[in-house]
């Protein structure tokens, strides 16, 4: 059968491939308090990532599923690392978190190539793309194991497609001065022109991870979605992160009346922590090309700018900006600096009026993005609206934030 086999082929040993946790070498680190956010999940002792659940299980995967991977990581006596952390053993084999987490996929990999069923098979291809995205995660540069769990992910997630009730196509878009990147358009039922998201994520996410999003949130609303990597992952893993961080989802907007599929006089922007610093300087720098922008729990100014914020948040998150700026040698002095150069109110856009509506959702106790950050983006709009999210229950709250959203979103359609 083709799929284990190029399985195999990928995660074929060729050198010893470095870990994960080794990949960013920061000088004079800092030691993070315990941290839970509804987002990223938990700095739990003994992990060096931090662990999702909320967001695993809102994709698809159960907590049973989580757990029983999660043990096998730790009951490993393979050579680690880091002997104090489980998630650092060293090489493709029994106890590594990618071999772990891909073994895991492939099991619904080879269910899906079983089943008879197509929407069955579909929903198995659909939960193989999110465990190798897991595997994955948190997507560091220069992980070629992940790299590799990146492209099963993709393949998967395109498998997933062919099978399930939806209409989606890979799009390719022309970017001046370096490789192309692609996107996924996902389309409801009925007749296309649609109106359409584009989705900024996470810095330590894939585009396929949003597909609960649109299923549920956007697709009954006749609403598309276009997805895209952020710089440094996925199909945009040639493009390094700069300070002009909506550059590539700025050339796909300008390239939306090219595709038929979408009506280029409405669309919106949403992003998810870092992706929210794209969506909101689209907001400053396309204006005329976008309906409105909403932001979960926005990375913009406070995290970007404030070294106390920094030094409180786990080692994980700041490797994953660290990667993400080719930062991989750097003191967190010199993270810092740059950082800061991120900041859109450093850069003198946030502040400013901005007459595209903005709509931003945020937790009270949040450590990467605190409401101030919020009401900064919301005052800044001629139409602003603050949406804050209790915290318990988590996951009925951050499904009630999400219809709200998208029913917001809606509205500016109208």
């Amino acid at each position: 059968m083709s799929e284990p086999n190029l399985s195999e082929t990928l995660f074929k040993p060729r050198f010893k491939h470095p870990e994960t946790s080794t990949l960013v070498r920061r000088f004079n680190p800092g030691n993070a308090s315990s941290v839970q956010s509804a987002l990223d999940g938990k700095n739990i002792p003994h992990w060096y990532r931090m662990i999702n659940r909320l967001m695993w299980i809102w994709r698809g995967v159960s907590p049973q599923e989580i757990l029983d991977v999660q043990a096998r990581i730790v009951m490993s006596q393979a050579e680690r690392t880091d002997a104090e952390l489980y998630d650092t053993v060293i090489g493709y084999r029994g106890g590594n978190w990618i071999y772990e987490w891909a073994r895991q996929a492939m099991l619904w990999q080879q269910k899906a190539g079983q089943e008879t069923d197509d929407a069955l098979s579909g929903r198995h291809w659909l939960h193989a793309s999110n465990l190798y995205s897991i595997a994955a995660y948190p997507h560091l540069k220069g992980d070629d194991l992940a790299e590799q769990a990146q492209a099963l992910a993709n393949r998967a997630y395109e498998e997933a497609a062919q099978r399930l009730p939806v209409s989606m196509r890979e799009l390719e878009f022309t970017i001046p001065g370096g490789p192309s990147v692609s996107g996924f358009l996902h389309m409801p039922p009925g007749e296309s022109p649609f109106p359409t998201v584009l989705m900024c994520g996470g810095l330590d996410s894939l585009q396929s991870d949003y597909f609960n999003l649109y299923e549920n949130y956007f697709a009954p609303r006749g609403i598309a979605m276009l997805t895209l990597d952020m710089p440094s992952i996925g199909f945009s893993s040639k493009w390094k992160l700069t300070q002009d961080s909506s550059f590539l989802h700025q050339h796909v907007l300008k390239a939306l009346p090219t595709i038929p599929w979408v009506d280029h006089t409405r669309v919106a922007a949403f992003g998810f922590r870092f992706g929210a610093n794209v969506a909101v300087r689209l907001a400053y720098l396309e204006s005329q090309r976008l309906r409105a922008v909403a932001c979960i729990g926005p990375v913009v100014h406070s995290l970007l700018s404030d070294p106390q914020r920094q030094a409180s948040v786990p080692e994980m998150y700041l490797d994953v900006l660290a990667s993400s700026l080719g930062m991989h040698d750097a003191s967190d002095d010199a993270l810092r600096v740059e950082l800061n150069r991120y900041s859109l109110k450093t850069q003198g856009l946030l502040g400013r009026r901005c007459p595209t509506p903005m709509l931003s959702a945020f937790w009270q106790n949040d450590p990467f993005s605190p409401p101030e950050e919020s009401q900064l983006i919301t005052s800044s709009s001629a139409d602003g609206k603050l949406l804050p999210v209790a915290f318990n229950p988590v996951y009925r709250n951050f499904d009630k934030a999400l219809k709200e959203i998208a029913g917001w979103i809606n509205h500016r359609f109208s």
